[in-house]
């Protein structure tokens, strides 16, 4: 150990990352100590690291913090995570934001100040590429003064900015390329009734918890679009055909718009989501290249309607993994379940398939899917199993039990899986 450059024991404590466990290692001996000091490029303090954090007053919290921000240089990562802090004063807040500026690269803070510092401010116009911020208010941003020229990476979580600010702060990170908002307190002023963003650079945004009536996103490079737990009622993504992923759960919108450029499209994942097949479907009809489909707890908006298998296997010739989960009604027996045709899935390799309420209406749709799949290896029931079952439950339950073991027979080579809740 005694042979190791200086700089090695550096980053050996900087993947150690928590704060506390840096100290107590580099108090090894002299040259751990110098390498604590002068290479050590990544720092934490979070309150899940260590207990005697929840025991200190807030005024001592922020000492410590000082005392071993200060005996470091050179910092490139720090992370300030204390869930159970209120508060911290502004003037420490601000001291370990002046005193890091020039070399950070990752800022991780959750904390919120008293009073209300502009984070901004102090970390514009330096080399920063990710930062994560949470519980803080931005205002007043001046794109033109306040520059990310390198922020990639932006997470904004329970925090307070105008619809304005936000696509401003955009503006003034030319290199963005991930962004996520989630549980934003986001103020439109009277003249803007919509939230519009744009960035040329964008390639990820992750969204959750936000509830707006139209939401405007212009982002031309977007590949990996992700709404989460969302009240809409316009979503519209203005692009040029880039967008390889698209997510949608537990989404309310009533009018959703990904464009007409949707040739480049690998993966749909729609879970708890009311849709209409006829629009959704012509809305991903020309994403000939989509590898995975997953309908998850969907309901259609018309009682009449299914997912039509026929339409599927022709438009989506390149479909490896396919997940369907819907309430199958009587209706649907008459119907043939969306079964009609007899075009093959030929590349599907893994199907998932689920239920919320068990009906005997389950078996014989798993069957006829599985013959839609002649190529097929996996197959991976999901179901939901009350504790409190009726008679009647029990034998739907061992019906469909014994006709899996059934159809299992006949497709020996296919690996079947059961994951009840």
């Amino acid at each position: 150990m005694e042979n190791l450059p200086v700089e090695v024991i550096g980053n050996i404590l900087s993947r150690l990352g928590a704060a506390r466990d840096v100290v107590i290692a580099s108090a090894t001996c002299r040259k751990w100590r110098e390498a604590w000091q002068n290479h050590l490029h990544t720092l934490s303090f979070n309150s899940n690291d260590w207990h005697v954090y929840h025991d200190l007053t807030t005024s001592r919290l922020e000492i410590l913090i000082t005392q071993t921000i200060f005996q470091t240089s050179g910092l490139e990562c720090l992370s300030i995570c204390m869930d159970d802090v209120d508060e911290f004063s502004a003037a420490p807040v601000i001291a370990w934001l002046m005193y890091t500026r020039e070399t950070l690269r990752h800022l991780h803070y959750n904390v919120r100040t008293t009073p209300s510092i502009n984070i901004l401010e102090k970390c514009s116009r330096q080399k920063l590429e990710v930062l994560v911020l949470a519980h803080n208010s931005i205002t007043g941003v001046e794109p033109s003064y306040q520059k990310f020229p390198c922020l990639k990476s932006l997470s904004l979580s329970y925090v307070s900015i105008s619809a304005l600010d936000l696509n401003l702060l955009l503006t003034a990170c030319p290199k963005i390329e991930v962004l996520a908002l989630t549980n934003l307190e986001i103020a439109l002023s009277d003249a803007q009734a919509v939230m519009e963003l744009s960035s040329s650079s964008l390639k990820d945004i992750y969204v959750e918890a936000i509830n707006l009536d139209k939401f405007i996103l212009e982002a031309d490079n977007l590949e990996n679009l992700h709404l989460k737990d969302c009240t809409l009622e316009l979503f519209e993504l203005i692009g040029k055909g880039a967008l390889r992923i698209l997510k949608i759960d537990d989404v309310s919108v009533i009018h959703l718009d990904i464009g007409e450029s949707t040739e480049n499209l690998e993966v749909v994942d729609v879970s708890n989501f009311t849709i209409m097949w006829p629009k959704f479907y012509h809305m991903i009809s020309r994403s000939s290249k989509l590898r995975r489909l997953r309908l998850w707890g969907v309901v259609f908006d018309d009682e009449d309607e299914v997912v039509d298998l026929e339409t599927i296997s022709v438009c989506f010739p390149r479909l490896t993994h396919l997940s369907l989960s819907y309430d199958l009604r009587d209706g649907d027996l008459r119907d043939g379940y969306g079964l009609q045709g007899s075009t093959h899935l030929e590349n599907v390799v893994v199907l998932e398939l689920g239920w919320t309420v068990m009906s005997n209406l389950f078996s014989p749709w798993v069957a006829g899917l599985v013959d839609r799949c002649p190529n097929l290896k996996k197959l991976i029931i999901f179901g939901v199993v009350s504790e409190v079952k009726t008679h009647e439950e029990c034998m739907v339950l061992a019906s469909f039990t014994s006709s899996i073991v059934r159809l299992m027979r006949k497709y020996l080579h296919v690996e079947v899986q059961f994951e009840y809740e």
